[in-house]
């Protein structure tokens, strides 16, 4: 698609996969993930707290109510810093690099590719740059909501005392489990999003250009959804892992020690804690973050991702 500069009064659009497509891409991914990660901080604390210790809490209502009385709404949102700025900096390469990737496997490089082996390349190549970014502040996120006391007040605080203890090294202890994580995922998160919309789209049976933004968009939260649904259990193994080894592994201890040990202490039923609060969240989060991203990209006059 050549870019078009109109007559006076109209925009100037966007020319698929130019440089200012791919920037466009990503800051869509700032806005999609940054802002609904934060959203679900109150979630997010009471799985990582679960996680570490299943019996802190009996439940996720109890958890809310006894983090309330004692810190009020402040305590709740508890960690919302570092996951602000960490996931930002993810979406950003998570849908930039993945617009990126996509593009130079599947037009450039291996034009005849399966499409779908060619999603879970980009979506792979993507989410193992974008983790780089996210790891320090995952680092510190995870240790200030599964510390009690409370190990730091702020993400600068944070930041600062995981430095003072441990060096810059200690910000990437959890990078390893955290690509374990977060690559399936975002492979599943992806690949099944792309399938599901394009199933879904066969099911409308109608060209995606007939439909409206606000019906195109409908569909990416629908497709964002149920992909969400899988990538919370595909992934939720090693979200436990890096809960656990972020709060509890020991001063110069190997990371394939630490492991080796947290898992002789909670076995393979302890990899599964907090899966029905996670699958909530991820699939809440992930539907939204579609919905967010392809606004965006419809709101420049861009077509949504997928359905193609």
């Amino acid at each position: 698609m050549a870019s078009l500069a109109g007559g006076k009064g109209q925009k100037k659009q966007i020319e698929l996969f130019s440089g200012t497509y791919f920037g466009a891409c990503t800051i869509g991914g700032v806005i999609a993930c940054g802002p609904t990660h934060t959203s679900v901080t109150p979630l997010d604390l009471v799985k990582c707290r679960r996680q570490v210790d299943p019996k802190i809490y009996t439940s996720n209502i109890s958890a809310w109510r006894t983090i309330a009385s004692a810190e009020g709404l402040r305590g709740i949102f508890y960690g919302w810093g570092p996951t602000f700025i960490g996931y930002s900096f993810q979406g950003a390469g998570k849908y930039g690099f993945y617009e990126t990737f996509k593009y130079l496997y599947g037009e450039r490089l291996f034009p005849g590719a399966n499409k779908t082996v060619v999603y879970l390349g980009a979506s792979a190549s993507a989410e193992f740059l974008a983790d780089i970014a996210l790891c320090p502040f995952e680092a510190v996120k995870v240790r200030m909501q599964t510390t009690l006391p409370p190990f730091a007040k702020n993400a600068r605080e944070g930041w600062a005392k995981v430095v003072k203890a441990e060096g810059y090294g200690g910000l990437y202890k959890g990078l390893y489990p955290l690509w374990a994580r977060q690559i399936p995922y975002t492979m599943v998160k992806f690949a099944t999003f792309e399938k599901t919309v394009e199933a879904i789209y066969g099911f409308i049976g109608k060209p995606k250009e007939s439909l409206s933004g606000l019906q195109q968009t409908g569909v990416s939260f629908l497709g964002g959804y149920i992909a969400g649904i899988g990538c919370a259990v595909v992934s939720h193994p090693a979200d436990v892992m890096v809960s656990k080894l972020n709060a509890d592994r020991k001063a110069g201890e190997g990371a394939a020690t630490a492991m080796s040990r947290i898992y002789g202490n909670i076995g393979f039923t302890g990899l599964w804690n907090g899966l029905p609060v996670r699958i909530l969240m991820i699939g809440t989060l992930t539907a939204f973050q579609w919905l967010i991203y392809d606004s965006f990209k419809v709101s420049l006059g861009l077509p949504t991702t997928g359905g193609h």
